[in-house]
């Protein structure tokens, strides 16, 4: 039985209406994606895959790397996305934990292992297995659903309703479910995908002066994009952003520089497929600094560290309730149930609810800094310094300290021309918060350390400090 995914999108590609789809050379971009897909199907078909076997899948942010996991769906695999410049370790864990016998790298097939990987029924409905970083390092293998994920882009579709006249340009690694979901969303919708491999400002503003009509970026990737002025962007009619926190000095700046265009700022996680909550146009100015309201089929609750409902306005952990939750962590059941409470996912986000209904993420449970029995949330103290008029961005953790358990580090990137001091950032923020919270070491650096998926990293920062 062909998937729901593949059946939703082999309709979409095979619509003869659509207006926009040629690639930059010119080239029908639908055609494209079905001919690949279909000769993967066919190669994997004669090789006797399973249904829902895993099959690794090398993605560069190409077109026709979503021709290729089409492909996969056709032929009843489950797709498992790897970036073709992934470390040697990053690969060799991620073909020890599925154990596949195939890889797929465009239209090319490739045998990794003779043996037939084990039976799981975990992996009966699956199209997805997105390998994610967790907070013991050790990354998790998210297993997604077939029906659940085309249920939510059914979802999606209604909420940033992307048209076939739009260009949209992506500019986000296939191995992210933002990038995933918004690349599979504008091959159904009829647009033409502009898929970047890497992130640079230089190219991003030449394709938005290219008349781009869409804007995909985490919040890092805007701040480099709006670091410098004399930004072109004819045709911009939406920004969608998320993945990680978007302030409201961000946002702000976003607006100023895209005036015409509609911001959506966009939560959710892996496990729950993504886009759990959104602050959308309509709610902004007033909602900035917070992730909005929750989407449709969304339901979620704030619990106190004693397992209690959080006080009305008091930070708890924000759990989340949805229908399109995933199936499951590859081959560890101990780990599915211990992120789940009374069918609540435990997003390990501390959150708060504002008077008017808005969620506000105040930082993460495990990040959270002890310093001298205080605690304090790194989120709070970046969005602080961001606040400040000659501040691009701001990133903070807890270092090691004998005396204090945790001293707290914070490295500020200065705008261009600007004349910060480090003694200038601390009066100010000495004049804003509790004196406790204000840093034990501010640190100027020309960017912020990021990791693959172009989101700050939070880890990188203790690494990145002059040795103490």
């Amino acid at each position: 039985m062909r998937s729901a995914l593949a059946q939703s999108l082999v309709d979409a590609l095979s619509n003869s209406q659509f207006e926009n789809t040629a690639d930059a050379g010119g080239r029908p971009q639908g055609p494209a994606v079905l001919s690949t897909a279909h000769h993967v199907a066919a190669a994997l078909a004669q090789r006797d895959l399973a249904p829902g076997e895993p099959v690794h899948l090398t993605v560069a942010g190409r077109l026709p790397d979503l021709g290729a996991l089409l492909g996969i769906w056709l032929a009843g695999g489950c797709a498992v996305p790897i970036h073709a410049e992934a470390s040697t370790s990053t690969a060799d864990m991620v073909r020890k934990s599925t154990a596949a016998r195939f890889s797929v790298d465009v239209d090319k097939l490739h045998m990794i292992s003779e043996a037939a990987p084990p039976l799981r029924e975990l992996l009966s409905e699956a199209a997805l297995i997105i390998f994610t970083s967790g907070s013991t390092g050790r990354p998790k293998g998210v297993v997604v659903s077939d029906e659940r994920l085309a249920a939510k882009l059914r979802v999606l579709a209604r909420l940033v309703n992307l048209v076939h006249s739009d260009v949209v340009l992506v500019p986000l690694q296939l191995t992210f479910i933002f990038g995933i979901w918004v690349s599979l969303l504008g091959l159904m919708a009829g647009a033409r995908l502009v898929l970047e491999p890497k992130f640079s400002r230089d190219l991003i503003a030449q394709r938005l002066e290219e008349r781009a009509s869409v804007l995909v970026a985490v919040p890092s990737m805007l701040r480099t994009l709006l670091s410098n002025p004399g930004l072109h962007a004819p045709a911009l009619r939406m920004v969608l952003t998320g993945g990680e926190a978007f302030a409201a000095g961000l946002a702000r700046t976003v607006q100023e520089a895209f005036p015409r265009a509609a911001i959506y700022n966009l939560y959710g996680l892996t496990e729950t497929t993504s886009c759990d909550f959104c602050l959308a146009p309509s709610d902004q100015p007033d909602g900035w600094g917070t992730i909005g309201s929750p989407t449709e089929q969304v339901t979620f609750r704030m619990v106190a560290p004693d397992g209690k409902p959080a006080a009305p306005g008091t930070p708890g952990e924000l759990q989340i309730h949805t229908p399109f939750m995933m199936l499951g962590y590859l081959d560890d059941p101990a780990l599915t149930r211990s992120g789940f409470s009374e069918g609540f996912f435990r997003t390990g986000d501390l959150a708060r609810l504002r008077p008017d209904g808005r969620v506000e993420i105040v930082g993460r449970i495990k990040e959270i800094i002890s310093r001298g029995g205080n605690k304090i949330a790194p989120l709070e103290i970046e969005n602080l310094f961001c606040e400040h008029p000659d501040v691009v961005s701001a990133l903070c953790v807890g270092v090691p300290d004998e005396r204090l358990g945790e001293a707290i580090h914070v490295v500020i990137v200065p705008k261009l021309g600007s004349a910060l001091s480090v003694e200038t950032l601390r009066k100010w923020a000495s004049a804003r918060i509790e004196r406790y919270k204000v840093p034990d070491a501010i640190h100027l650096s020309d960017e912020l350390p990021v990791g693959s998926t172009g989101k700050t990293d939070r880890a990188a920062v203790a690494r990145m400090l002059p040795d103490r």
